[in-house]
Formats: structure tokens, C-alpha cells, sequence
């Protein structure tokens, strides 16, 4: 998979904030060499974030988002600076771009202290240098009684005339650098020479002529670790692990063939599910563990919300909302109610759900995962995963997660 194919869960989202007319559309356009977003003079030209996924040298594979001005008015800019905030959820790195004739404001500040709740690395740009007159930058370490141009998270920059484009550029490649690598969906889990079967189900769900995306992250993780990957569909497994002549390290299968697939596979074998693996990939395997649990304690009249990242076309058999909530209702015996979001859609206000069941977030980045597990705790609504859900159903939870034997040894224990 090249870097221009690399999905957006797995790229740096860096995310550009600021008032109107602070020039944010002309910073993204100069940075990365296109014109990506409408420039205007008018304020409040960008009214929604454009999202726009590329590779930005030295970083690599990115996702560049422009913001709608968060001072923005009137009942819709109520609803763009919403959206904005909401971009801080998935944002990895923020740059604030500021008037440099006008200097810092109170809404910049208020951006800043928003930067620094959410634990989020930023860098100040400010823009429109060549407006300002270069006797004001010459010899002198601040602007408009500004920080010190010397501060390492501070730049003065011209979209206009690229004066520091390219050292804004470097900067966000440092600071980049400074992120925690992600680490591997199953690479960690196998050594080289082992043989991995994954059981990808071929029904009307199935894309056309392509894998979904789980599976696809998967194989390649396999391959660079040097060890096989067998893809069978569900009716293959049985004959393809009697006829195999070597005991596969793991079989990994799509969560809606789970119990069929869990009869199948001799006990010696490792057993999970691609969600199960992108919860552990995301950092909720723990959280998603737990929460499965509160389907005991559901009752009639409860609401459940089914939350997908990413948003495709329903099918008549289409597991989110509809095999789901099928096993759900006859797991539990009850009369109970369900909610759908999917893609960028997720609620603030939870309060409302008693269960929250989530895809495994293949197109999520790490960081929007995290904010959603962590929306879900703040509100102590359980939080839990399709995979994790559907073995849970099945009596097989355990099987499922005795690869992660440190979490299995606390499912245990409690």
C-alpha cells in the first residue's frame, strides 16, 4: 500500500485553528503546495472543516484539516465553532494561526487553553508578516508585545510571500516526531514463518471486488512480519485446517461468523476477531472488555447506541443495524431501543444510553478513539466493541482475548 493509499486512521492529523481572516485557508494551501481550501477576504469563507488527506513532505502520509473561525456569529457560526471544537478530538497536532498585526486575541487564548486540557501539541503561526512591515521583525524578538520569536512552539510566517513556509513546515515535522508510534495490529502477536488464517466472509455485506479495510491492514501487517496469511472464506475453514499440515499460530475472523467460526477452530488454536484487534490497535481493548458485561444488567426500555466510524452503504443484512441489534434483543430477553451514528457523528451528551457498542475504527485515528472511551467513562456509560460484544454473546470472550493474556489474567480475576 503506498502512502498515498494510506488510511486516514493511520495518518498524522494536523488540524489548523484561528479566528476569521487570520489567513488558516492560505497557511493550509501554502503548506502543502495546492489549493485545498477557498481563500477569501470575506470572513467566514471555510464554514465547514475540509479534510483533505495527502503526504507532506518530510512527514509522510497526513490529514490536513481546515477550520471554520472560531469567532465566527449567529446561530450557524454556533454550529461551525461546535464542528471546530469537535476537530480537536482527532486533531495529533494543532497549528493556531494568528493576524500578526493583530496579535493574540481573547479567542486565541481561549484556543490555547483548549490545546492544553486535551493534552494536544501546537505550534502559534503568525501570519501576514509581510502587512506588518519587515522593520518590525528586524532585530527584534517580539511582535505587538507578542511572544519571544525565539519560543520553539512560535513562528511569524507569509502565506502571501512563503516567508517561513518552509520552517513552519520543519517545525510541525519536529513536533510530529515527538508522537508515540501506534505499533502493530497483530505483528506483535506472531513471529516469522507462522501461518495466520483469516476467515473473511463473501455475502451481499461484502464489498465488490475488495477487501474491507480491517482486513486488508491485517494481511500486510502479517506479510511484514515475515509470516503467512491463508484468507479463506467461513464455508473454507474446516477444510482448510484439516488440509493445512501445519497448526496456525492464530485464526482471526470477521465478528459476524464469530460462533460459527469459534466451533470450527480446534481450542489449540488462538481464536479472535479483526475488532478485537484494532480495540487493542486503538488502545479501549481493556475499556471494551468491561463493558460488555453491562448486557446483564440491561432492562426493558433501555437505549443502546451503535457508533461506526466509518460511513458505507447499508445492506438488508448490514451488521451494525441490524444483525446487532437482533442478537442484542435475544441475548437479553428484553424490549430495548437503538441508536445509530456513523463517520464523524458521535454525541456529546450520552446520558441518554445505557450501552454504547462501537466498530472496531479501522478509519479512526488513535487519538478520536481514545476521546470516545474517554466521553463514555466521564459519563460511566459502558463502552464496548463489536468483536468483543458478539464473543461475549457467544461464551467465548475469553477464548477470544487469551492472546492478551494480561488482560485475560484481570477478566479472570474478576
Amino acid at each position: 500500500m503506498g502512502l498515498n493509499k494510506t488510511p486516514s486512521g493511520n495518518r498524522l492529523h494536523i488540524g489548523f485553528f484561528g479566528k476569521r481572516n487570520s489567513g488558516k485557508s492560505s497557511i493550509v494551501n501554502a503548506i502543502t503546495g495546492q489549493d485545498i481550501a477557498v481563500v477569501s477576504d470575506v470572513k467566514g469563507t471555510t464554514t465547514d472543516p475540509v479534510y483533505k488527506a495527502m503526504e507532506l513532505l518530510p512527514l509522510g502520509p497526513v490529514m490536513v484539516i481546515d477550520t471554520p473561525g472560531i469567532d465566527d456569529e449567529g446561530p450557524l457560526g454556533e454550529l461551525r465553532i461546535r464542528k471546530t471544537c469537535q476537530v480537536l478530538n482527532k486533531t495529533d497536532l494543532a497549528v493556531l494561526v494568528i493576524d500578526a498585526a493583530t496579535g493574540k486575541t481573547k479567542e486565541d487564548e481561549e484556543l490555547i487553553k483548549l490545546f492544553d486540557e486535551k493534552e494536544l501539541k501546537y505550534i502559534i503561526a503568525y501570519n501576514k508578516v509581510d502587512l506588518v512591515g519587515a522593520d518590525s521583525l528586524s532585530g527584534a524578538d517580539s511582535l505587538n508585545g507578542e511572544e519571544s520569536l525565539t519560543e520553539e512552539n512560535n513562528i511569524y510566517v507569509s502565506a502571501t510571500t512563503g516567508y517561513n513556509i518552509k520552517e513552519l513546515k520543519e517545525k510541525i515535522a519536529a513536533l510530529a516526531c515527538l508522537k508515540k508510534s501506534q505499533g502493530k495490529i497483530v505483528g506483535e502477536l506472531i513471529n516469522p514463518g507462522d501461518f495466520v488464517v483469516l476467515v473473511t466472509p463473501i455475502d451481499e455485506s461484502a464489498p465488490k471486488g475488495r477487501l474491507i479495510l480491517p482486513q486488508q491492514q491485517t494481511i500486510r501487517d502479517i506479510l511484514d512480519t515475515n509470516a503467512t496469511a491463508i484468507v479463506v472464506q467461513d464455508s473454507q475453514l474446516g477444510e482448510t485446517l484439516a488440509n493445512l499440515g501445519q497448526k496456525p499460530k492464530l485464526v482471526i475472523t470477521d465478528s459476524k461468523v464469530f460462533g460459527k467460526v469459534a466451533k470450527e477452530t480446534p481450542e489449540d488454536i488462538y481464536l479472535t476477531s479483526f475488532s478485537i484487534l484494532f480495540a487493542r490497535y486503538k488502545g479501549n481493548l481493556e475499556t471494551a472488555v468491561k463493558g460488555a458485561k453491562a448486557l446483564e444488567s440491561l432492562q426493558d426500555g433501555d437505549t443502546i447506541l451503535i457508533s461506526e466510524g466509518c460511513t458505507h452503504h447499508r445492506q438488508c443484512e448490514d451488521i451494525g443495524t441490524v444483525k446487532l441489534p437482533s442478537w442484542i434483543k435475544n441475548y437479553t430477553k428484553k424490549d430495548l431501543n437503538f441508536e445509530f451514528t456513523a463517520g464523524r457523528d458521535f454525541p456529546d451528551d450520552l446520558s441518554g444510553y445505557k450501552l454504547i457498542v462501537h466498530c472496531g475504527g479501522c478509519t479512526l485515528n488513535e487519538r478520536e478513539m481514545k476521546y470516545r472511551q474517554k466521553c463514555a467513562e466521564e459519563q460511566q456509560i459502558p463502552i464496548t466493541n463489536y468483536g468483543i460484544l458478539i464473543s461475549y454473546m457467544n461464551g467465548i470472550l475469553k477464548r477470544s482475548i487469551a492472546i492478551f493474556p494480561q488482560i485475560l489474567a484481570e477478566i479472570e480475576g474478576s
